[in-house]
């Protein structure tokens, strides 16, 4: 990570950072690292937003759905497996 003092980020970059945080759950220590930045600097732009801390819930929610999603396509696979065990 950089540690930079009065390093300007663009609000191109900035308000994509944001948007992948909240758009794709991707978490803000990953982010951070891939564009050189402190993970604290994230947060202060969440901070400045009404819905900063609604962002980052709606990141873990996604990421936790997607989680759950997966375990219930391999349950599905699992059971589909066992039936046609039954049957033969």
């Amino acid at each position: 990570m950089s540690s930079k003092k009065g390093f300007v980020i663009r609000k191109e970059v900035k308000e994509q950072i944001l948007e992948r945080l909240k758009n794709e759950g991707i978490p803000v220590v990953k982010l951070a690292e891939e564009h050189g930045i402190h993970p604290s600097t994230i947060y202060n732009w969440l901070g400045g937003q009404s819905t900063g801390s609604q962002a980052l819930e709606m990141g873990r929610l996604k990421r936790e759905n997607q989680m759950l999603k997966q375990l219930i396509g391999h349950l599905t696979l699992q059971m589909e497996g066992s039936k046609k065990k039954k049957t033969r």
